[in-house]
Protein backbone atom coordinates (compact mmCIF):
# COMPACT_ATOMS: atom_id res chain seq x y z
CA UNK A 1 0.00 0.00 0.00
CA UNK A 2 1.25 3.26 -0.92
CA UNK A 3 0.36 5.50 1.86
CA UNK A 4 1.09 9.09 2.36
CA UNK A 5 0.19 11.71 5.53
CA UNK A 6 -0.27 15.16 4.91
CA UNK A 7 -1.16 18.01 7.19
CA UNK A 8 -4.18 20.44 6.56
CA UNK A 9 -3.44 23.96 7.45
CA UNK A 10 -0.45 25.40 5.43
CA UNK A 11 -0.15 22.45 3.30
CA UNK A 12 -3.85 21.38 1.72
CA UNK A 13 -5.52 25.09 2.64
CA UNK A 14 -4.36 28.44 3.43
CA UNK A 15 -3.49 28.49 7.29
CA UNK A 16 -4.57 31.70 9.81
CA UNK A 17 -2.56 32.64 13.12
CA UNK A 18 -6.81 33.19 14.26
CA UNK A 19 -7.25 29.49 13.49
CA UNK A 20 -9.68 28.35 10.75
CA UNK A 21 -12.89 28.54 12.58
CA UNK A 22 -15.72 27.82 9.86
CA UNK A 23 -16.15 26.33 6.60
CA UNK A 24 -16.16 29.39 4.82
CA UNK A 25 -12.62 30.42 6.12
CA UNK A 26 -11.29 27.11 4.49
CA UNK A 27 -9.71 27.72 1.25
CA UNK A 28 -7.76 25.78 -1.05
CA UNK A 29 -3.96 26.36 -1.84
CA UNK A 30 -3.87 26.85 -5.41
CA UNK A 31 -2.98 23.13 -6.73
CA UNK A 32 -3.70 21.39 -3.85
CA UNK A 33 -6.76 19.72 -4.44
CA UNK A 34 -5.68 18.77 -7.74
CA UNK A 35 -2.27 17.11 -6.16
CA UNK A 36 -4.39 15.52 -4.33
CA UNK A 37 -6.61 13.98 -6.94
CA UNK A 38 -3.27 13.08 -8.87
CA UNK A 39 -1.95 11.23 -5.89
CA UNK A 40 -5.39 9.30 -5.84
CA UNK A 41 -5.09 8.51 -9.49
CA UNK A 42 -1.47 7.29 -8.85
CA UNK A 43 -2.89 4.21 -6.00
CA UNK A 44 -2.02 6.39 -3.02
CA UNK A 45 -4.16 6.28 -0.16
CA UNK A 46 -4.26 10.00 1.55
CA UNK A 47 -4.70 10.08 5.33
CA UNK A 48 -4.54 13.71 6.65
CA UNK A 49 -3.51 14.56 9.99
CA UNK A 50 -3.60 17.87 11.85
CA UNK A 51 -3.75 19.62 15.24
CA UNK A 52 -6.59 21.42 15.82
CA UNK A 53 -6.32 22.96 18.97
CA UNK A 54 -9.33 25.01 17.88
CA UNK A 55 -11.48 22.68 19.50
CA UNK A 56 -9.49 22.73 22.75
CA UNK A 57 -9.51 26.54 23.23
CA UNK A 58 -13.24 26.71 22.71
CA UNK A 59 -13.00 28.62 19.33
CA UNK A 60 -15.20 26.64 17.36
CA UNK A 61 -17.05 22.63 18.04
CA UNK A 62 -16.99 19.59 17.12
CA UNK A 63 -19.59 19.73 14.71
CA UNK A 64 -18.14 22.27 13.11
CA UNK A 65 -14.26 21.00 12.65
CA UNK A 66 -16.80 17.83 10.83
CA UNK A 67 -18.03 20.33 8.44
CA UNK A 68 -14.57 22.37 7.64
CA UNK A 69 -13.63 18.81 7.00
CA UNK A 70 -16.20 18.02 5.07
CA UNK A 71 -15.81 20.77 2.74
CA UNK A 72 -12.20 19.76 2.63
CA UNK A 73 -13.20 16.09 1.50
CA UNK A 74 -15.98 17.39 -0.84
CA UNK A 75 -13.40 19.61 -2.60
CA UNK A 76 -10.99 17.21 -3.35
CA UNK A 77 -13.77 14.64 -5.06
CA UNK A 78 -14.63 17.06 -7.18
CA UNK A 79 -11.11 17.40 -8.09
CA UNK A 80 -11.14 14.05 -8.82
CA UNK A 81 -9.44 12.98 -5.44
CA UNK A 82 -10.16 11.06 -2.07
CA UNK A 83 -9.06 11.77 1.28
CA UNK A 84 -8.98 8.13 2.84
CA UNK A 85 -9.18 9.33 6.47
CA UNK A 86 -8.34 12.56 8.87
CA UNK A 87 -7.27 12.47 12.43
CA UNK A 88 -6.81 15.51 14.47
CA UNK A 89 -5.60 16.40 18.00
CA UNK A 90 -8.27 19.15 19.72
CA UNK A 91 -5.91 19.18 22.12
CA UNK A 92 -4.27 22.13 23.43
CA UNK A 93 -0.34 22.54 24.43
CA UNK A 94 -2.08 22.50 28.36
CA UNK A 95 -3.72 18.98 28.11
CA UNK A 96 -0.62 17.08 27.73
CA UNK A 97 -1.50 14.36 25.19
CA UNK A 98 0.22 11.97 23.40
CA UNK A 99 -1.71 12.88 19.93
CA UNK A 100 -0.71 16.62 19.34
CA UNK A 101 2.21 17.32 17.01
CA UNK A 102 5.08 17.09 17.42
CA UNK A 103 4.71 14.14 19.81
CA UNK A 104 3.80 11.34 17.63
CA UNK A 105 0.90 9.90 18.85
CA UNK A 106 -1.20 10.35 15.94
CA UNK A 107 1.00 9.14 13.42
CA UNK A 108 1.12 5.84 15.70
CA UNK A 109 -2.75 5.99 15.67
CA UNK A 110 -2.57 5.95 11.66
CA UNK A 111 -0.01 3.02 11.41
CA UNK A 112 -2.15 1.21 13.63
CA UNK A 113 -5.28 1.65 11.53
CA UNK A 114 -3.86 1.02 8.76
CA UNK A 115 -1.11 -2.28 10.34
CA UNK A 116 1.54 -1.01 8.46
CA UNK A 117 4.98 0.48 9.36
CA UNK A 118 5.50 4.11 8.84
CA UNK A 119 9.52 3.95 8.04
CA UNK A 120 9.89 6.10 4.83
CA UNK A 121 6.27 7.33 4.69
CA UNK A 122 5.99 9.95 3.14
CA UNK A 123 4.40 12.90 5.20
CA UNK A 124 3.70 16.95 4.50
CA UNK A 125 4.17 19.78 6.41
CA UNK A 126 4.57 23.09 6.98
CA UNK A 127 5.72 23.25 10.28
CA UNK A 128 8.72 22.22 12.29
CA UNK A 129 5.97 20.15 14.52
CA UNK A 130 5.01 18.03 11.55
CA UNK A 131 8.33 17.34 10.70
CA UNK A 132 9.34 16.18 13.93
CA UNK A 133 6.53 13.91 14.62
CA UNK A 134 7.10 12.32 11.27
CA UNK A 135 10.80 11.72 11.86
CA UNK A 136 9.77 9.93 15.45
CA UNK A 137 8.08 7.15 14.20
CA UNK A 138 10.57 7.01 11.19
CA UNK A 139 8.04 8.71 8.65
CA UNK A 140 9.50 10.87 5.74
CA UNK A 141 9.57 14.00 6.96
CA UNK A 142 8.63 16.77 3.97
CA UNK A 143 8.23 20.31 4.06
CA UNK A 144 6.74 22.60 1.83
CA UNK A 145 7.12 26.13 1.70
CA UNK A 146 3.36 27.29 1.73
CA UNK A 147 1.87 28.11 5.06
CA UNK A 148 4.63 28.04 7.90
CA UNK A 149 7.05 26.79 5.81
CA UNK A 150 9.17 30.04 4.83
CA UNK A 151 9.83 30.06 8.53
CA UNK A 152 10.52 26.09 9.35
CA UNK A 153 13.33 26.38 6.34
CA UNK A 154 15.45 28.42 8.59
CA UNK A 155 14.96 26.40 11.57
CA UNK A 156 18.01 24.66 13.06
CA UNK A 157 16.01 21.82 14.35
CA UNK A 158 14.58 20.83 10.59
CA UNK A 159 15.26 17.00 10.72
CA UNK A 160 18.37 16.26 8.79
CA UNK A 161 17.89 14.97 4.68
CA UNK A 162 13.92 16.94 5.19
CA UNK A 163 13.33 17.42 0.90
CA UNK A 164 11.72 20.96 0.77
CA UNK A 165 9.15 21.60 -2.11
CA UNK A 166 7.65 24.89 -3.12
CA UNK A 167 4.08 23.54 -2.41
CA UNK A 168 2.37 20.18 -2.10
CA UNK A 169 2.04 20.43 -6.05
CA UNK A 170 5.55 20.63 -6.23
CA UNK A 171 6.24 17.25 -4.37
CA UNK A 172 3.37 15.57 -5.79
CA UNK A 173 4.64 16.30 -9.53
CA UNK A 174 8.05 14.88 -8.09
CA UNK A 175 6.75 11.34 -6.46
CA UNK A 176 4.17 10.81 -9.77
CA UNK A 177 6.85 11.38 -13.05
Amino acid sequence: MKLIILDRDGVINFDSDQYIKSPDEWRPIPGSLEAIARLTQWGWRIVVATNQSGVGRGLFVMDTLSAIHEKMSRAVAQAGGRIDAIFFCPHTNADKCTCRKPKPGMFKEIAMRYNVDLAGVPAVGDSLRDLKAAAAVGAQPILVLTGKGQKTREDPELPPGTPVFADLTAFVTSITK
